[in-house]
């Protein structure tokens, strides 16, 4: 799993059949301890109704199409939470 931040919205007309009604969202990537960007931005099929300045957990590969309801649809990202809060122990870092 990872930590993320939405940043922008999916629109597209034709997609791959599986996708219809899928909401896609745009989701940086970010570092867990400082919440600086770690990575390009990806697109993530979004399953619990984040948005835009959302903090969220983002899941991959087979995880991601699971979450997604259907281990054939052709997904890399699925959003399956989203982060009220958090704490991180400086000592153990």
């Amino acid at each position: 799993m990872r930590i993320g931040k939405v940043i922008g919205n999916i629109w597209a007309t034709r997609k791959e059949e599986k996708l219809s009604g899928l909401k896609l969202l745009i989701v940086q990537p970010i570092n867990v301890i400082d919440g600086s960007p770690d990575r390009a931005p990806i697109v993530a099929v979004d399953i619990i109704s984040a948005g835009v300045g959302d903090t969220v957990i983002i899941v991959g590969g087979s995880s991601a199409r699971g979450a997604a309801g259907d281990m054939g649809i052709p997904v890399d990202a699925t959003i399956v939470g989203i982060v009220d809060d958090q704490e991180i122990d400086p000592s153990l870092i």
